[in-house]
């Protein structure tokens, strides 16, 4: 099985390109279901999530072709509505092709999703929502028989929790619906908006995504388009991590400097020097990484939840006792003893970890429990003295895009074992 072996200690620097959403492409290439054309998606990064993705559109009998980071979709040939058991445990984002494939064929059938195990994430508001716009949804052995024979009718609807995963089904279920559909209390993330731009240039009549109530008005179909996926925001929080462990130097390219505020600020307040100029950043490390005295994950604008463990990589090696209150996925630590591996002093409890900054890490053998834990592992891995073998990488692969080219050519010594 695949490890990645970083030796750590050296002082990365250099200029990196900073690939597009994650989680915005899955969304996009679930919108493209609705369309009756070719889209053109430029900026799709290679990741495993992108693979499964393609595979579910081909289930569905779509064409479809991936070269030099641009998907072509093809979608006027669709002829079937299930999503393959395999594939839906492969990735959770994949309950997102349930919003497109009911739009497009007005049936769906899943199970339900996989991806990482960060504690219980159920898909309830989806399928409340669901059921508001005329949805009749059976439960059978672990299977959602979704089915809208009679038409999917615009609703108003409220969620209990701004969803990123539920907001965008909605937009997508409801973009070919009859009448207008209003969401409150919409989720803000920038993919959201992203899906919203990638749909409206298709036909749909989506407005005011990126605030808390979103109105759609539902049109009879949607025709092919072009369109580019926004920077990776968590990406690109995962390289700044790495140039502030390594006491480094980063030029970040192709970024959106808007979309990142709360991170920026909690990378100035660990003392990095941050320069923006257009769609790029410069940072530079500090002499010593600063305490940040509390850091809480909230919904978009505030703090990401899935930018916490990089930074809780980085406070580490802080200068005295940093919090980080995560009030998103309960189960979100799980990467915390692997770091502690590391030489690392963290202690937690709740939905509360305290970083008690240590002067070095040092080289050990580490598991990669989910996505961004993993990510925060090779961060660390970065600065430790010594040989570290990071194994279970299957969920890295899931979120970047070539992560030990990108640091192979600004310094680091990494590779993958096969």
């Amino acid at each position: 099985m695949a490890e990645i072996i970083v030796n750590g200690g050296n002082r990365l620097s250099g200029e990196i390109a900073v690939q597009g959403a994650k989680n915005s492409v899955l969304p996009v290439l679930a919108g493209a279901v609705l369309c009756d054309g070719e889209c053109i998606i430029h900026n799709c990064p290679n990741l495993s999530d992108v693979g499964t993705s393609i595979k579910i559109l081909r289930g569905f009998g779509a064409r479809v072709k991936y070269q030099n980071n641009t998907v072509t979709v093809d979608c006027r040939s669709i002829n079937n509505y299930k999503i393959d058991d395999n594939l839906m445990r492969e990735m959770r984002s994949s309950v997102v092709f349930l919003g497109g494939i009911l739009g497009r064929m007005r049936r769906a059938v899943i199970s339900s999703p996989g991806g990482c195990e960060l504690g219980p994430r159920p898909i309830d508001l989806h399928l409340s929502a669901l059921k508001k716009l005329g949805v009749l949804i059976e439960e059978e052995h672990g299977f959602l028989n979704c089915n809208a024979e009679n038409g999917i009718i615009g609703s108003e609807i409220h969620l209990t929790f701004p969803s990123v995963g539920a907001t965008e089904n909605i937009i997508l279920t409801a973009a070919t619906a009859k009448g207008v559909t209003v969401i409150h209390n919409a989720a803000r993330e920038p993919e959201i908006s992203d899906l919203a731009d990638f749909l409206n240039s298709a036909g749909a009549r989506i407005y005011g995504s990126g605030s808390d109530t979103v109105y759609i008005h539902g049109v009879e179909r949607l025709h092919g388009t072009t369109h580019t996926i926004i920077p990776d925001r968590i990406v690109a929080a995962t390289y700044m991590s790495a140039a502030a462990v390594t006491g480094g130097k980063f030029v970040l390219t192709h970024i959106m400097p808007s979309h990142m505020v709360a991170l920026l600020h909690a990378f100035r307040e660990s003392g990095c020097d941050i320069s923006v100029k257009g769609k790029s950043l410069t940072i530079t490390a500090p002499k010593q990484i600063l305490r940040i005295p509390t850091v809480r994950s909230l919904v978009y604008p505030a703090f990401p939840t899935d930018a916490g463990p990089l930074v809780i990589s980085m406070l580490t090696l802080a200068e005295g006792t940093s919090v980080f209150v995560e009030n998103i996925f309960e189960n979100r630590f799980r990467y915390i003893n692997e770091l502690n591996r590391l030489g690392a002093s963290i202690k937690t409890e709740g939905k509360v970890a305290v970083i008690e900054g240590v002067k070095s890490l040092s080289g050990a053998r580490c598991v990669c429990p989910d996505l961004r834990g993993g990510a925060a592992l090779v961060v660390a891995s970065l600065a430790a003295n010594g040989e570290s073998q990071i194994t279970n990488i299957s969920h890295i692969n899931r979120g970047y895009d070539n992560i030990t080219g990108v640091l192979q050519n600004v310094g680091a010594d990494i590779k993958i074992k096969e």
